[in-house]
């Protein structure tokens, strides 16, 4: 983006020295208007750019919040895959006891 800010500010500047210059010579016409109409593509190209840059900055934006969603998402999961875990480990503990009574009252 700055190079093209650069190169229209150059040709503005360009513009303006040949329109203050003597028409001494039949090109200075061809080349103002060339100068003039590079300027405008230039112009033209950069507003596109800007409408390209304001549409990945969006997507962007929707990435990153996607992105924390899911790892939101993810947090939850594990969080309830420790609590499922600690569960079978409280019933396995259970069991045992309960073995090891049944043990002792055969006995």
């Amino acid at each position: 983006m700055k190079n093209f800010e650069k190169k229209e500010t150059n040709l503005n500047q360009l513009i303006e020295k040949l329109g203050k210059l003597n028409t001494s010579y039949s090109q200075h016409n061809f080349d103002n208007k060339f100068i003039e109409r590079e300027n405008s593509s230039i112009k033209i190209e950069r507003e596109e750019l800007k409408k390209k840059n304001q549409e990945i900055l969006r997507e962007h934006k929707y990435l990153v919040e996607r992105v924390k969603k899911l790892e939101h998402e993810l947090k939850s999961k594990k969080e309830l895959e420790k609590k499922f875990n600690k569960d079978i480990n409280d019933l396995n503990q259970e069991t045992q006891y309960l073995v090891d009574e049944i043990e002792k009252w055969q006995m």
